[in-house]
């Protein structure tokens, strides 16, 4: 049967149906979830999308993550559920301590968009096990806040169990620091990153179809658990 994976809503959110479509795209099942529920209405797998969750009012995600959808998400991740997000979704992740660190303004001071390059530092989760290690990758990138930091002990945590997923390369777009673009939680089900995916898994909208990489590996996943 295909997997079917829920793309939440949260008022602000703005990337939501790009998300949508990308797991159509990728031939998975998509399935809208707003933000007030707490029912996850049987979905293999959970995105956060990008956007500005509630205004980004207070801190980036501080207010989503208090979301009725998000206790369900906090526990059925804990279980193991699939969960990824993109952009605000991975600082509402970061926010519900689903994982580490915190996402802050750029140290450029303003907005970035651009096509990013991406070094994979770990296939070892759910969201990258169709990659290879050290492949080069493409996405999109647009934020305001995503310098990525963390005290100097949780730095040392990530890089020595493997917990960096994506490196930026060539430029930094952003201050986060060691090029951090990416992390995941120990159990390698839930994965953050602020380079938007769902942007490229179209030739018609991005110069790569590198995204797609992220919806084959949790079906993968998927498909392998239900087997």
């Amino acid at each position: 049967m295909t997997p079917t994976i829920g793309i939440v809503t949260f008022p602000g959110s703005l990337d939501d149906h790009d998300a949508l479509r990308a797991v159509e795209v990728c031939g998975l099942n998509a399935k809208p979830i707003w933000h007030g529920s707490d029912d996850l209405d049987g979905v293999d797998a959970v995105i956060l999308p990008g956007g500005f969750s509630y205004g980004d009012y207070l801190r980036c995600g501080a207010i989503a993550r208090f979301s009725p959808v998000m206790g369900e998400i906090i526990r059925r991740a804990e279980q193991g559920m699939p969960v990824l997000g993109i952009c605000n979704g991975f600082q509402v992740l970061c926010e519900a301590h689903l994982l580490p660190g915190a996402l802050i303004r750029n140290d450029v001071r303003t907005f970035v968009c651009r096509d990013q390059l991406l070094r994979v530092e770990s296939v070892d989760t759910v969201w990258t096990n169709d990659f290879t290690e050290g492949q080069e990758i493409s996405i999109v990138l647009k934020n305001g806040e995503g310098n990525y930091q963390a005290d100097a002990e949780t730095i040392r945590r990530l890089e020595g169990e493997n917990q960096i997923v994506f490196r930026y390369l060539q430029q930094n777009p952003n201050g986060s620091v060691n090029d951090i673009a990416g992390v995941t939680n120990q159990r390698g089900n839930v994965v953050g990153l602020m380079p938007h995916p769902e942007h490229n898994v179209e030739e018609l909208v991005g110069p790569s179809l590198d995204g797609r990489g992220f919806f084959t590996s949790v079906t993968r996943f998927l498909e392998r658990v239900s087997a």
